[in-house]
């Protein structure tokens, strides 16, 4: 039996390319594994908090789940070097502008969607480089679901606008409808120095 070094450096040898290029293409499919695990961790979260919140105190109480719990479920998943976010293209707390990396990234997830494609297929991972070295980066678009409209769609109850006006005087996350590009949550990791 060959031992798990030995197995990838035959496969290296197989695909052609050398053991350095297969332990890189390696360690980026485990940090898309982590990224895929955080996005999914901090959905269902962020989606948990959201439903009690309503259930218990109604669509104002859900303003709050999204200004306080959900940047604090972001910094909870934010270790191991990881940076967790929510961005969008038009957002409600400008704290969660986006990038010129992850504004090109979403407008072209809104092509794609546009052009047919499913938001599974919009998932963007890449090592990119920046001003303070390698950076793996990961994009999952977040879809308006009914639950969003509430307090994200076209009619607004007058508390829901009201409170909304009170805690986010520059909202521009407003006007959707469901299965919208709402935004993404984006991940980074940065990587260490070769």
């Amino acid at each position: 039996m060959f031992d798990r070094g030995m197995k990838y450096t035959w496969l290296a040898l197989l695909l052609g390319c050398g053991p350095t290029v297969l332990a890189q293409s390696m360690a980026q499919e485990d940090l898309l594994n982590q990224a895929q695990t955080l996005a999914s961790d901090f959905q269902k979260n962020l989606k948990g908090a959201l439903t009690q919140a309503m259930a218990s105190g109604g669509p104002v109480s859900a303003i709050d789940v999204c200004k306080l719990d959900a940047p604090a479920i972001a910094d909870e998943l934010s270790s191991e070097g990881w940076v967790v976010a929510r961005t969008a293209l038009r957002v409600r707390n400008p704290a969660n502008a986006a990038d010129d990396w992850e504004r090109s990234k979403m407008e072209q997830m809104q092509r794609q969607l546009d052009a047919g494609k499913t938001p599974a297929e919009l998932i963007v991972a890449e090592v990119r480089n920046t001003g303070d070295g390698k950076v793996f980066s990961y994009m999952q678009p977040i879809m308006t679901a009914k639950l969003c409209l509430t307090c994200h769609g076209s009619q607004l109850a007058p508390p829901v606008a009201e409170a909304l006006a009170t805690h986010y005087p520059d909202d521009q996350a407003t006007g959707f409808s469901e299965g919208e590009l709402r935004g993404a949550f984006s991940f980074a990791k940065a990587l260490p120095v070769e």
